[in-house]
């Protein structure tokens, strides 16, 4: 059993969460620390979605957390409509459960309607209002391209910008990717219709921040409002935390910064063992705190990405400390600094299991690339 965090504390009133114990319960809530008995739409649920602008990540999120994932889980919930693909957080595309495709999304719109404003050359003289209404009854009436939408969409108001009209669809409307995009092992083109559509039910009201907040510290917390404010891709959510603040706890972090959590919400020693994991490029533990440091060691800063490449990235002892690829029929590891005897063998048997569940007809190798320095 994970023995509980003792933070040391300072003449503040809040206790003081070092950089291993924020660590420790970070990965504890991201499913992370051990494995999960969860099914594949609770861990989603939980997760409050999964990172989802390529195809296959969702896929191994959930192999890296839950215990005895296999692929197919997770794409018979897509192909049952139970979850979906749809721009959420931060302007991209998650995976949700389609009760939270339906809540989460109306939640964020005021960012996708602020969106709108980098694009108001392009749109001069479009009525938004009437363009959502035409580019509902476009995808509703059968599930479009965003090629063929824009041009319809230009065909209406042809002074304005394809590329423009395109975003305003995405802005204005709950648009989801429908299968086979989406399905493990198969393949098709973004195709895309309204959520209330294809799910066959009305979007619900937006959720009170207040509630979101609450989910957003189990699956994320201890974390500041700058933490959840850079993971919904909102502003102004210090209301809601404060409205809150008589139901949760406090601590501060090494630099000072208020965090806030539930009160029974784990937060384990930080000596707790923490094993390596292999995750997808643009995992969420990666991108849903304004202080990363969390999981990326300050000389690991931007090394998980080059330009518009995101690289897969595995953990070991918790922390960010390289990044893996499959490479025909190898899976090669490389480490950002020099790994132990142990560290490297343990690495080696988290890949084999990796492999079995992600492709248990394939036989892969594994070996361990230059170390990037």
């Amino acid at each position: 059993m994970t023995k509980r965090s003792r933070p040391k504390t300072t003449s503040a009133t809040s206790p003081v969460l070092g950089t291993r114990e924020l660590n420790r319960a970070t990965l504890e809530r991201q499913l992370l620390l051990r494995r999960s008995p969860l099914g594949a739409e609770a861990a989603v649920a939980h997760l409050l979605g999964l990172q989802a602008q390529n195809v296959k990540p969702p896929y191994y999120a959930l192999a890296a957390r839950l215990d005895g994932f296999r692929p197919e889980q997770l794409s018979t919930l897509m192909a049952d409509r139970d979850v979906v693909r749809i721009v959420t957080m931060r302007s991209t595309i998650h995976t949700h459960t389609a009760d939270d495709c339906l809540t989460l999304r109306p939640l964020v719109q005021p960012a996708r309607d602020r969106e709108l404003t980098n694009f108001r050359k392009g749109l001069a003289g479009v009525d938004l209002d009437r363009l959502a209404r035409l580019a509902r009854e476009l995808v509703e009436a059968e599930p479009r391209t965003m090629k063929e939408l824009r041009e319809a969409l230009l065909a209406e108001w042809p002074d304005a910008d394809p590329q423009s009209l395109g975003v305003a669809a995405r802005c204005r409307l709950p648009l989801v990717q429908v299968t086979p995009r989406g399905l493990w092992g198969r393949s098709g083109q973004v195709a895309l219709t309204t959520a209330e559509h294809w799910l066959g039910r009305s979007a619900g009201p937006a959720p009170s921040p207040d509630a979101t907040v609450l989910r957003y510290l189990a699956a994320f917390g201890p974390a500041s409002v700058k933490d959840m404010q850079t993971w919904a891709g909102l502003t102004r959510l210090r209301e809601a935390f404060e409205r809150l603040r008589p139901e949760l706890v406090t601590f501060r972090d090494d630099n000072g910064v208020e965090l806030f959590d539930l009160p029974d919400a784990p937060r384990p020693d930080a000596d707790t063992p923490a094993p390596p994991r292999f995750l997808p490029e643009f995992d969420n533990l990666l991108l849903s705190h304004a202080d990363r440091t969390r999981v990326v060691p300050a000389e690991y800063r931007g090394r998980s990405w080059v330009g518009n490449m995101v690289y897969r990235t595995f953990l070991v002892d918790g922390f960010l400390a390289g990044v893996w690829k499959l490479v025909d029929d190898a899976l090669v590891i490389e480490p950002f600094g020099r790994l132990g005897k142990g560290a490297r063998e343990e690495l080696v048997q988290e890949g084999e299991r990796m492999l079995t569940a992600m492709h248990p007809e394939s036989s892969y190798d594994i070996r361990f690339g230059t170390v990037i320095t």
